[in-house]
């Protein structure tokens, strides 16, 4: 007897559904109609446009002969590294032991939802992965309103809500800042209200602060300042080392929460055992810092932030509003006043706005239904990246050392975002 049998259907029931990463599908959307001769403006995938700096890279040069299998926690001399670094940079008391070392903060994310059974809080919006990777697990979201007016931030008020019916389940609550897609920051005073409430109901409070040393000022602090027995920093390499494509990231314990980090090296012994050996020994060097670096910062900073305004002001002219960035690489538009104008073209959601956007002029973005919102709010997520960010800090840095950096910087060092902006007031102009 032949039996033929349908393996679609033995695939794990929540995995069924769920689309690739919205940025990894853009960005090879985007390189493969590239590829196809179309000129694409990349606004999509949030990949750091800056090289990675000089004595990293060739300390991982110096390191490529190491094949070892490192211990599942991390090595320790980077680890010791990345806790100099949290106590220098944030003022905590960590110590090497604290530390964990992972294949990029994503997969770190991944297994704590493993290790820890409990329900994952997500303001929105929120990054593309926090809520497909709870829905993988099996683990409840639940999405926490924030409101335009009020930079798309959680607020202490909103947080006690969700939490005080149910004051002793277990749950764990993400705070990304400065945020992906917002690119908007917490006040001080911010982060001690939020605090307080998860504190009061004893919240695992996981803060991504991925983009902490790409604020525009310098001047990110963390959370775990004000609640440090119950939070978790997450942060890498990816966003101010522009190391994305390494893969190294690390969550930072305290050490009320031993256990959970101890848990998560058991789930990563079995899983991707450790990470990539030179890798984690150029990590050192990145971590440990130095003039250079902090040169390769602060010029960072200023490119990221002029730009950011530069667009934001190029927006807001069309009628296009958004939160004025404080940190990382993003905007988020809103095109509500175009609705009417977008309807006549039958544009009614923010999937179909980025669809015609990239058919009719090479622009790629992320809708907002990519971020937790319904379909038809009409607002995206740019990722202001399309530029050559070696040329960029070299142009800061000699040219525009001793002045601001102005229009005119931005015509030499990032004119792929000029010509997105032009781009776009000549679509909107035609609807």
């Amino acid at each position: 007897m032949d039996i033929q049998t349908d393996h679609r259907y033995a695939i794990n029931l929540n995995v069924r559904g769920i689309q690739p990463s919205a940025t990894l599908r853009i960005n090879e959307l985007s390189n493969q109609l590239r590829q196809e001769g179309q000129d694409i403006i990349k606004l999509g995938l949030g990949q750091s446009p800056f090289p990675v700096p000089e004595r990293v890279t060739e300390a991982l040069r110096q390191h490529a002969h190491q094949k070892d299998y490192l211990p599942v926690k991390g090595l320790k001399v980077l680890r010791e590294s990345i806790s100099a670094y949290m106590n220098r940079t944030q003022r905590t008391r960590t110590t090497w032991e604290d530390v964990l070392i992972g294949p990029g903060s994503k997969e770190l994310l991944f297994i704590l939802q493993l290790a820890y059974y409990g329900d994952l809080l997500i303001p929105r919006p929120s990054w593309v992965s926090y809520a497909p990777q709870a829905r993988i697990i099996g683990r409840s979201v639940h999405w926490l309103p924030t409101h335009a007016e009020n930079n798309w931030q959680l607020t202490a008020e909103e947080l006690d809500i969700i939490c005080r019916d149910d004051p002793t389940r277990p749950r764990i609550l993400i705070l990304n800042y400065p945020s992906n897609p917002t690119g908007c920051t917490y006040t001080d005073d911010q982060l001690l209200a939020i605090a307080n409430v998860a504190r009061k109901y004893n919240l695992i409070l996981l803060s991504d602060e991925i983009y902490g040393e790409v604020h525009f000022e310098g001047q990110h602090k963390s959370i775990a300042r004000y609640y440090p027995e119950g939070t978790i920093i997450s942060t890498g390499l990816s966003k101010w080392a522009g190391a994305g494509g390494w893969r190294l990231g690390c969550f930072i314990f305290p050490q009320e929460l031993r256990p959970l980090q101890d848990a998560m090296a058991i789930i990563a012994s079995e899983t991707f055992t450790a990470t990539s050996a030179p890798i984690q020994h150029a990590a050192v060097t990145a971590f440990e810092g130095g003039e250079d670096i902090d040169e390769y910062l602060h010029q960072s900073r200023r490119v990221l932030k002029v730009l950011g305004e530069y667009l934001h002001r190029r927006l807001e002219a069309m009628s296009i509003w958004s939160q004025r960035p404080q940190g990382g690489f993003y905007l988020f538009p809103d095109f509500c006043d175009y609705q009417e104008a977008l309807a006549k073209r039958d544009i009614k959601t923010s999937p179909a706005l980025c669809r015609a956007l990239l058919e009719d002029t090479g622009i790629a973005i992320l809708p907002a239904s990519d971020f937790g919102f319904v379909p038809d709010k009409l607002s995206a997520r740019l990722a202001f990246v399309d530029f050559d960010g070696g040329e960029a800090i070299a142009l800061a840095a000699s040219d525009f050392a001793d002045r601001p950096l102005d229009d005119a910087f931005i015509d030499q060092a990032a004119p792929r975002l000029k010509l997105a902006m032009d781009k776009l007031e000549n679509w909107l102009k035609s609807l």
